[in-house]
């Protein structure tokens, strides 16, 4: 009786540095380290964000000043990349609000949002981009 209640015990080990590239991570897994990433992407980019801002509303001279700085290929970069950490994390904070009050807490129903989530923020990226890149 002791043995099968040992055998029916997951084992969990935990993995190395170098298997981590290795390691399959679920879809609700990579959404959630996305979120983390496109959180502190929001932070430490946020005195760059104020400085755009700040640019944009003052007076004339300065939106001037603004529109000749994202004029440059390199800005449009960092301000995509800041549009797709605004956006994915926007989604998948409403995926895990739904997940805090147990909608979707099923592991189909989740793996599918999480997908959802991926899909939906970089459609929206992609939109914002053609339309910051002068495509739309």
């Amino acid at each position: 009786m002791a043995e099968a209640a040992k055998k029916a015990r997951p084992e969990f080990r935990n993995i190395h540095v170098t298997q981590i590239a290795r390691y399959r991570l679920p879809w609700a897994g990579k959404v959630s380290i996305l979120h983390r990433i496109s959180g502190a992407l929001l932070f430490l980019l946020l005195p760059f964000i104020l400085y755009l801002f700040e640019l944009s509303l003052t007076s004339e001279l300065s939106f001037a000043k603004f529109s000749d700085l994202l004029s440059h290929g390199f800005v449009k970069l960092v301000v995509l990349a800041l549009i797709w950490g605004y956006l994915h994390h926007f989604c998948a904070g409403i995926r895990f609000l739904l997940l805090d009050v147990h909608v979707g807490v099923a592991k189909e129903k989740s793996a599918k949002s999480a997908v959802t989530v991926l899909i939906v923020s970089l459609l929206l990226t992609a939109v914002c981009g053609l339309k910051l890149f002068g495509l739309f």
